[in-house]
């Protein structure tokens, strides 16, 4: 049975180290980490979270879109394990827009990304994928897969006047772009 594991939050070292490559991902210890990960992201109303999160070093993440408390637009998607995952090319057109992170509560950072990427990864079953995302799923992968390299959304911030508390961005959530 899954569980709900602990987040790491900004401070802890485990959040600045690249993260290795995944050799056996029929490991029961990495298909279990990520039963974990789908668990612990669904209960704490994310949209993603990446194994350096919970203290692993494992080069994997998990995209799980939907609509939540944190997140009310966001788009619906299965939860979906993205192992030793890659940008294979990004889109000039970058956007700026609101950031969350589970390891950094309290607060949001408006943040450039690509608009699209085309990536690569492997499935927890083993097979290689190909896609382009676009928009807020290309966010997310974006944002996850900077944990993987101990990278984390406040380090991409242009300017400090562009952070706010996560009230705050709850009270303006209407007004913002």
């Amino acid at each position: 049975m899954p569980e709900i594991l602990q987040i790491s939050q900004l401070g802890n070292p485990v959040l600045r180290h690249r993260s290795q490559l995944v050799e056996n991902l029929q490991d029961d210890r990495i298909q279990q980490l990520i039963d974990n990960l789908i668990s612990t992201v669904q209960q704490a109303n994310g949209v993603g979270i990446a194994a350096p999160q919970v203290a692993r070093g494992d080069r994997l993440f998990v995209v799980a879109s939907r609509p939540n408390l944190r997140y009310p637009q966001a788009p619906t998607m299965e939860p979906t394990a993205m192992i030793n995952p890659r940008i294979m090319a990004s889109s000039t057109e970058t956007v700026k827009d609101w950031e969350g992170c589970l390891s950094i509560p309290g607060i949001r950072g408006l943040v450039p990304r690509s608009r699209s990427i085309q990536i690569e990864y492997t499935s927890r079953d083993g097979k290689l994928h190909q896609q382009e995302l676009t928009d807020f799923v290309a966010r997310i992968f974006q944002h996850e897969h900077d944990h993987l390299d101990g990278i984390v959304f406040l380090d991409r911030v242009e300017s400090t006047k562009e952070l706010m508390s996560e009230d705050e961005y709850q009270k303006q959530l209407v007004n913002l772009p």
